[in-house]
Order: C-alpha cells, then structure tokens, then sequence
C-alpha cells in the first residue's frame, strides 16, 4: 500500500538558485527538512509536500562574462531570494556560506548552519599536479580576487585569468585548454560527485580558504529561526568554526574587493583561527593566528566571534587600505 504524503498544515518553502551545484546541496537539506517534519525523506512525493524547492535565477548567475566585483559583489548570488523571503514567497534558503555578505538585510538571519565539507581548495590541471608543477608564465583561471592574490603571492610569474561559469563550465574551459589549471572548492566538486577530477588539494593552514566555504547556511526571517525543524539541522562545531571566519570577514569588511581568507578548526576543547588578507596582486600578505579555550565558556558562540573579530581587527590595522582593490 502505497504511504500517503505527509500534510502539514504550513510547508516550509525553501529558495535554492538553479546551478546543478546549488540544487545539490538544496536537495539534501530539502531531504533533511522533511525528515524533521515528519515526511519519508526516500519519499519524493512526501519531501516535496511539506519542502517544496523553489528556483530562484539570481543576477550572479545571469551575468557570468564579468567579476562579481564589477557588477555589485558576491551578494548578487542571494540578493532575489532574499527578497523572496522577505516578501513571503519562500521560508528559507539553502546557500554556500562563502557566497555570504558579512552583512544580511534587516530581517533575515543564518538560522542554522549544518555539518560543513572538506574546506579545502582543489587544484585540477591537465599536466601538474600542483602549483608550484606549473611551468613558468602557465594560465591560472579563477573569478576569485582571493584565489588570484594567493596564487601570485606563491608563484608571481602567473597569468592568472577571469574564469567564471559553473562547475561544469569550468571543468569544460579547462579541457578546452582555456586556462593550464583552475582552483575550485572542493567541497563543491564533492557534492557533485566531481571529487575524482582533482589533482592536489591545498593546506588550509598554509593557504586559508574564504571565510565559510565547505559550510552551508540556512537562512531564514528572524521570526522563524526558532522553529523547531531549524535546530535539528545545526552542527555546533561548524557553527563555531563558521562564526570565528565570519567574524574576521566582518572586521575586514570582506568582499569580492577585499581577499580576505580565514580557517578555524577545533582541538582538545579550543577553537584556533587563521585570518589572511593580501593585496590583490599577492605581493602583500597580512596574517594573524589565535585560539580561544571553547570549553571554559558561557557563550562559545560568542567568543568564537570576538576572536574572528579581533584577529580580523589586527589584519586590518596592519593592512590598512593595502589590501583594497
């Protein structure tokens, strides 16, 4: 006898951008969602009754022949379903956290962040296995400015290009020879089953991520980050992690002008953080590392944000406007 979809009284709407990386990582939470409702998660019927996903075509998608930085920065990736959640159409959004302002709209907040994936960069290339293997002058395609000052930071005689696209673009840019190696976030190449495609993976230690990437954030209106399908999607060592990188974003006031990175990791009860910034054209490189005992505290949460908020600080006196494209 075939189970009849479960029928909440109210389903939680949930707004996901239309790229094959982003309805991925939908799709699981949606899955998720619905369990916590009380739906079959292996139930397609059911999972979309009480957590139908909405496409939702923002501009960063739309415009993919320029930087994000010339055309309004990385917010342009959450800007339509923002205003979709503002205006009622949807209940939430599933995004990549590294696509995330350090500043949300009036309203919204990031309700709940689940387990994050592998953080680290992936190197893909058809003849090295690493950067340092590329030959004298090789092409480097990528559409991030933190990517390219990193890059140039380690080998300055790179030919680093704009290089925007999904995932499957870029894979497909790279086998046309357009570029002699691209850097994706290998959490992403994971999601889509693409993990295999990699030649190297970069040390997060020595080479820090953006601030977030591997994590997903849940956002929601304020109203509603209490609802009780929420909490049972955090995971509170990702939540911590996340916040300290976050906090660093804020001090630096982090976005697709600034190359900010920063990695937090967890260790015998203390959570310990690394913030990067460099000047765009990687020649400069500001650095300051930090830990803070999580297990001794009131309000860890808290003060994983002070420490992202204080290193972060100290980047950015430092810096100064150096780091500013």
């Amino acid at each position: 006898m075939a189970t009849q979809p479960v029928a909440p009284s109210k389903p939680v709407r949930i707004g996901a951008r239309g790229s094959k990386l982003s309805l991925a990582q939908a799709g699981h939470m949606q899955r998720r969602i619905a369990a916590l409702l009380g739906a079959d998660p292996t139930n397609a019927a059911e999972v979309e009754a009480v957590a139908p996903l909405i496409v939702i075509t923002t501009t960063g998608d739309r415009v993919q022949d320029r930087r994000l930085l010339e055309i309004g920065g990385k917010g342009l990736f959450t800007k339509e379903i923002e205003e979709a959640m503002i205006e009622g159409r949807i209940d939430c959004a599933i995004h990549s956290m590294k696509d995330m302002p350090a500043l949300l709209p009036p309203g919204l907040c990031i309700a709940a962040v689940p387990e994050r994936e592998d953080p680290r960069d992936a190197f893909l290339s058809p003849g090295a296995e690493r950067l340092e293997d590329l030959p004298q002058g090789a092409r480097l395609g990528t559409a991030s400015l933190r990517r390219q000052a990193q890059s140039l930071n380690r080998r300055p005689d790179l030919d680093v290009q704009m290089l925007r696209g999904n995932v499957d673009t870029r894979l497909a840019k790279l086998a046309a020879g357009e570029a002699d190696a691209i850097l994706l976030a290998y959490a992403g190449l994971r999601r889509l089953g693409l993990g295999d495609r990699v030649r190297s993976l970069i040390d997060p230690k020595a080479v820090p991520p953006a601030p977030g990437q591997g994590a997903l954030a849940v956002e929601t209106r304020e109203a509603d980050r209490d609802q009780p399908w929420v909490a049972g999607l955090v995971c509170e060592t990702t939540t911590l992690c996340v916040a300290a990188e976050r906090g660093a974003l804020m001090a630096l006031e982090g976005s697709c002008k600034t190359p900010v990175a920063a990695h937090a990791w967890l260790d015998a009860g203390a959570l310990n953080l690394i913030v990067e910034a460099l000047s765009p054209d990687g020649r400069l490189k500001f650095r300051r590392t930090g830990a803070t005992e999580i297990s001794q505290l009131a309000d860890p949460l808290a003060s994983a944000r002070d420490l992202g908020l204080s290193l972060g600080a100290a980047v950015k006196d430092e810096a100064g406007d150096a780091i500013l494209l």
